[in-house]
């Protein structure tokens, strides 16, 4: 039982702020534990997601993607936004996950729930991801 809670204070709760908000994803905060491809900030920017096909096409396929991927859950789904949660391995905490599908590319979100480093995890998710979409056909 007490590990029961454990696992559950690790996931924390999900923000209110996260979607899109002006045609933007949230702005990430100031700790290095997030990054975005909207970031002014070096440090926490990455490039946007090419399109595969259409934007429908990247969507369908990103949803694949997502739904290929351990202890992954697609959140919420409309016609250019997707929200996934990502939960690690062992202690179970949460990252959000989001995608803004627009006419030239995807620009992405990806950010811890809990702490103030993420050791770079966020960053490489997304480089997965990416690379994962380049190999689709």
């Amino acid at each position: 039982m007490a590990l029961a809670a454990l696992l559950s204070a690790c996931s924390g709760n999900p923000p209110d702020n996260l979607g899109v908000h002006d045609g933007r994803l949230t702005p990430c905060p100031g700790s290095p534990n997030c990054v975005s491809s909207q970031a002014s900030d070096e440090a926490q920017r990455v490039e946007p997601l090419p399109l595969k096909g259409s934007p429908a096409q990247t969507q369908a396929l990103l949803v694949k993607l997502l739904a290929d991927e351990p202890r992954v859950r697609l959140i919420e789904q409309s016609a250019d936004y997707l929200r996934a949660e990502f939960s690690s391995q062992v202690l179970r905490f949460v990252d959000d996950v989001e995608f803004l599908i627009g006419e030239q590319a995807v620009d992405v979100r990806s950010a811890s729930r809990l702490g103030y480093s993420d050791l770079g995890v966020n960053r490489k998710r997304i480089e997965h991801l990416r690379q994962r979409l380049g190999e689709q056909q």
